[in-house]
């Protein structure tokens, strides 16, 4: 076995060694992917490294001769096997299960998928995979994939995943300096006022005593509080005041942001298990006259952004999943047609 030597291009540029390596060399071990950085067996341009280095395109990249035994392919083969028919039961040493998502745009520099409610878009704080793990275990040939922004997991709707480096950071920037229209929909407890259309609260973020985490509303001289700002429309309303369907934008992406700033006005979305009317979530899991709700209403509707390569505005939209559009014609007697 020989070294060889892998020249660097654009969608990989910019990104750490070690992360480089470990996508290269696919089923040799983290431990040894280090091990080699550390003998100086790999090299950029003939020169030493370090893990943390940036790769730029045009690198040329020494990988020196490595090997994994057939037992080890073996086992990893079955493991994903199995995986992909059970699940994972952990992030250490396992497979995420292969799957697709509902696609609502895609070419070859970015996809935009419809994520259904109840899936981590990233593994992570105890969560075994996420969408993103789960679509690179679906398209192994694909090089590149990463999430352009992120949702909650119990949010529904329009999530982007960029397929090159470029796309990556442009759509980035997009979000950064609100350059995009991100719309959500979201059913909340209570008459909204007509004439509440802006809420400017800072954020802060807190721990529970438990290591959860938490979003609160500051004040603005608060030193940890980060600006969110959120634009809402009462797009429906019931007849008795019990619920209201707003169309929400939010001009910042901080955090549980959309969630804490209706809670701070006093209508907690419906179904919402952190900050939410918690008996109220509950009498909506048992509701027996078509109105059940078994999970929080909230839902990315509607993107606009522009494309990172051909500069043409996109709009996109998601509809309303089959449960939140069955409880919004049984709580506002709204037909998912009139959205």
């Amino acid at each position: 076995m020989q070294a060889s030597f892998v020249t660097v291009d654009e969608d990989s540029a910019g990104q750490r060694l070690d992360n480089f390596l470990i996508r290269q060399l696919k089923g040799v071990p983290k431990t040894h992917v280090y091990r080699i950085i550390r003998s100086g067996e790999v090299r950029i341009n003939k020169g030493r490294v370090q893990a943390d280095t940036r790769i730029e395109a045009g690198d040329v990249v020494r990988l020196p001769p490595v090997r994994t035994s057939e037992r080890a392919d073996q086992k990893a083969e079955a493991m994903a096997v199995a995986i992909a028919r059970h699940g994972a039961a952990s992030t250490t040493g396992g497979y995420a299960p292969s799957r697709e998502f509902p696609i609502l745009f895609e070419d070859e520099h970015l996809l935009a998928i419809d994520k259904p409610a109840g899936v981590a878009v990233h593994g992570g704080s105890g969560v075994a995979f996420g969408v993103i793990e789960q679509l690179r275990m679906a398209r192994p040939d694909w090089n590149f994939l990463e999430l352009v922004h992120r949702l909650d997991r119990e949010t529904s709707g329009i999530l982007l995943v960029a397929k090159k480096r470029v796309a990556l950071k442009n759509l980035q920037e997009q979000f950064r300096e609100r350059e995009t229209d991100k719309i959500y929909l979201a059913m909340v407890q209570g008459t909204w006022p007509a004439n509440k259309k802006v809420l400017d609260k800072p954020l802060q973020k807190y721990l529970l005593p438990d290591g959860e985490r938490r979003v609160q509303v500051v004040g603005k001289d608060h030193p940890d509080g980060m600006r969110a700002v959120t634009l809402v429309k009462v797009k429906a309303a019931a007849q008795d005041g019990s619920f209201s369907l707003l169309e929400v934008t939010i001009k910042t992406g901080r955090t549980h942001q959309i969630r804490v700033h209706l809670v701070s006005e006093g209508h907690p979305i419906a179904g919402d298990d952190k900050y939410g009317d918690f008996e109220l979530n509950k009498a909506l899991q048992k509701e027996a006259s078509g109105g059940v709700l078994k999970r929080m209403f909230l839902h990315a509707w509607r993107l606009k952004f522009t494309h990172p390569s051909s500069g043409k505005r996109i709009e996109l939209r998601a509809a309303l999943p089959p449960d939140l559009e069955s409880f919004t014609t049984h709580a506002v007697s709204l037909q998912a047609a009139e959205l």
